[in-house]
């Protein structure tokens, strides 16, 4: 296996990159675990709001069990060549009562309403506290480009795009 050249990037792009993959990826990986049960892993459809993430399951899965005993959580991106990891606190809405809007964008971005199944669903609502971000080795310095739910770096975004 070769080593390809990687220039690392800086808070900025590294913010700027992250941003652009939340707001068009489709899936990630959710890991929860539980007092008893340990740890449980899926993945998910997630729609970005541009402050945390959305997605779906049934309410009766190990994920929402989880979640209701432990609401800490862990997801990450899939690409392994270009990773981002996220930490967050879980929160559970009964799909009649998660906020419209949320709703209507991961409908509208999945073609599914949760809403309107048989089996009682529930969306989950991660606004990331955490945020890793890097490309290889030469990018694991500096990989946190989110400390206690602010953006490492987006001063300098910020003042990039004004």
């Amino acid at each position: 296996m070769h080593a390809t050249q990687i220039t690392p990037r800086d808070p900025a792009e590294r913010v700027r990159d992250t941003l652009t993959r939340l707001g068009t990826e489709r899936d990630l990986w959710l890991s929860t675990s539980h007092p008893t049960q340990g740890p449980h892993q899926v993945p998910l459809w997630f729609a970005w709001d541009g402050a945390a993430l959305w997605m779906c399951t049934n309410a009766t899965s190990a994920t929402a069990r989880n979640i209701r005993e432990e609401p800490r959580v862990r997801l990450s991106l899939p690409d392994t060549t270009d990773v981002v990891l996220l930490q967050g606190t879980a929160r559970l809405y009964p799909a009649a009562d998660a906020p419209p809007e949320a709703a209507e964008a991961f409908t509208a971005k999945f073609a599914w309403d949760p809403r309107t199944e048989e089996t009682p669903h529930v969306y989950l609502r991660v606004e990331p506290t955490t945020v890793r971000a890097w490309r290889g080795v030469p990018e694991l310095r500096g990989r946190v480009i989110m400390r206690d739910g602010s953006w490492v770096g987006w001063s300098a975004l910020v003042h990039e795009q004004s």
